[in-house]
């Protein structure tokens, strides 16, 4: 039995990215660069460097994930679509710094540090045992949001600010949580920092596209209260509609990756904090309507925009569609005219033609019975007529040769009608 070539490869997304197992104390630091797809093989080959550097196993060849020992921590590197991360884990670490956020070390920072890409998230997730009903005064510095996780079975605190080393901060509380529901609790709370900021990615070209679609509202609202009111010439409307409706698909077709990938984004972010399975903490805003109050109105936007780029679209394509048709009615009845125009001259052709035809056939039996008289003229001279008897025959022949031309004239001009195409 032959497998499929790709059941290999679908099987094993499946298993892709598996959550880390997680013992408290510890401390995850996560960084997400924005980086283009066709930058993939670059980074992949940027972290395998590392790994050989330090006598780690290298990522293969084509891999988008990789989880390695490494300079002391525990390194996971993923590649995505538009960014790549990177996840260090210093994990089970009796000996923390109570004031420690970061688990990077100093070889790790300046790798990281020389990496291509724009940072687009940085978060510091730290991790103690235990519970708390509050967190430490000195590990926020603004207003702090608290849920209790995994239904009350451990803690988590963040504020959803960026510090002086560009890192926002969260505090989990592992409580009741095992090792591996504390893991995949840690990998919903990154995701739901990586998601977020990914998602408004969409906002500043939303919050650009509103005056133009405003400005490309009102001119379809001039062209159709214009094509309404007949006002202009209906070719000249639509080459206005037609340079709008190319204006407005260029703003739509620059936006349509990002809303589209906002939509996805945002939907994961819903995703994950279903899945933190959240409850109050008493005197505290719960994560999830923070995120709510904060989060949503940006993803409504974007997705109002997005409906607003495709109602435009639509309203341009059925006036155009409105324009070209009375546009084709009216070159229809001037084919009409045209025709009928073209008809009547072909009728005063056909009578001049007659009339031509008829004058024709005098002018050919004149030249006819001139010549006859000529030849007849000749005849008495050599004795084979009477006298007066040519007179006699040219005056015979000048209805005769008529008859003629005209029977011949009337065959041709059957003859040539029956040749016409119908």
């Amino acid at each position: 039995m032959k497998d499929h070539p790709l059941r290999a490869s679908i099987n094993d997304e499946l298993h892709a990215r598996p959550h880390l197992r997680l013992t408290a104390p510890a401390l995850l630091s996560h960084v997400v660069l924005m980086a283009q797809e066709t930058d993939a093989e670059r980074d992949r080959r940027g972290f395998a460097d590392l790994c050989r550097e330090h006598g780690a196993t290298p990522p293969p060849e084509g891999a988008r994930h990789h989880v390695v020992p490494l300079l002391g921590r525990l390194v996971r590197w993923e590649r995505h679509g538009e960014f790549q991360s990177i996840t260090v884990l210093a994990d089970a670490a009796p000996d923390l710094d109570p004031h420690a956020w970061s688990a990077f070390t100093p070889p790790l920072t300046r790798w990281v540090e020389l990496l291509a890409g724009e940072r687009l998230t940085a978060v510091h997730l730290k991790i103690l045992p235990g519970v708390a009903s509050a967190p430490p005064n000195d590990a926020f510095a603004g207003e702090v949001v608290g849920s209790t996780v995994g239904d009350g079975d451990g803690v988590v605190f963040a504020d959803f600010r960026i510090r002086e080393d560009g890192f926002t901060r969260m505090l989990l509380y592992a409580h009741r949580l095992t090792p591996g529901r504390l893991g995949r609790m840690a990998q919903r709370l990154v995701e739901i920092e990586t998601y977020r900021m990914a998602a408004l990615l969409g906002l500043p070209p939303a919050r650009a596209a509103i005056p133009r679609l405003s400005e490309f509202e009102r001119r379809l609202d001039a062209i159709v209260s214009a094509t309404s009111a007949s006002a202009e010439d209906d070719a000249l409307l639509l080459d206005r509609l037609t340079a709008l409706a190319a204006e407005a698909e260029a703003l739509a077709a620059a936006n349509r990756f990002r809303f589209a990938a906002t939509e996805a984004y945002g939907a994961l972010v819903a995703n994950r904090i279903k899945e933190l399975h959240e409850g109050r903490v008493e005197g505290l805003q719960m994560l999830g309507t923070f995120l709510e109050r904060r989060f949503q109105p940006g993803l409504r936007t974007c997705a109002a925009v997005a409906r607003r780029e495709r109602t435009l679209l639509d309203g341009l394509n059925r006036a155009a569609g409105m324009l070209r048709t009375r546009v084709e009615v009216r070159l229809a009845a001037q084919n009409r005219d045209l025709l009928r125009a073209m008809d009547r001259r072909a009728r005063l052709q056909l009578r001049l033609s007659q009339a031509v035809e008829g004058l024709s056939i005098f002018a050919i039996t004149y030249y006819a019975v001139s010549l006859l008289k000529l030849a007849v003229q000749g005849l008495p001279g050599m004795k084979i007529l009477p006298e007066h008897m040519d007179e006699v025959l040219v005056a015979l022949a000048v209805p005769l040769v008529g008859g003629a031309v005209w029977l011949n004239v009337r065959r041709l001009r059957h003859k040539l009608r029956g040749a016409e195409p119908d």
